[in-house]
């Protein structure tokens, strides 16, 4: 049994993620469900004894049923947030996740059958110069590829209402 690496307590929850930043002839990829009205990055929990490279690979796989290959690191990103629906309802949320570029295999054709909680999950392409017309999270995805950046970048959203 697989133990991911984060916890809930009363209405705290935590988790550590890892993410995938895939980027292919000016589209960026995400997720989506029949259940939730929004996109969201590729990729899921670490798990107990995992490193967050290997956790992004076999969550991109999952999701794509592509072995994308890891590019570098990019992103800390420290997400604080608040949901309103689904197993997350009326809780505090405080994730931190590493987002990693992928390489790019120059065509956007994905073999993907992914479930999350047992819904089915579908990928969408979207261009990056109209992520804003999108609910897409992270909010911070146009702006950093619309951007040059070296190293890795440390990002703080907070998202409570």
């Amino acid at each position: 049994m697989e133990y991911n690496c984060g916890f809930t307590n009363e209405n705290k929850w935590f988790r550590y993620r890892a993410a995938a930043i895939i980027v292919e002839d000016g589209y960026v990829l995400f997720a989506g469900n029949e259940k939730d009205d929004y996109y969201y990055s590729i990729g899921g929990a670490v798990h107990m004894g995992e490193t967050a490279e290997d956790a992004v690979r076999r969550e991109v796989f999952e999701e794509t049923g592509i072995p994308y290959e890891v590019d570098h690191l990019a992103v800390i990103h420290e997400n604080f947030f608040n949901e309103n629906m689904g197993a997350l309802k009326d809780m505090d949320c405080h994730e931190i996740a590493f987002y990693f570029v992928m390489k790019p295999r120059g065509t956007r054709e994905l073999n993907s059958n992914s479930y999350t909680q047992g819904i089915r999950e579908n990928m969408y392409w979207l261009p990056i110069a109209e992520l804003d017309k999108y609910r897409a999270f992270p909010t911070f995805m146009k702006e950093f590829l619309q951007s040059e950046h070296t190293g890795v970048e440390h990002i703080v959203s907070d998202e409570r209402v």
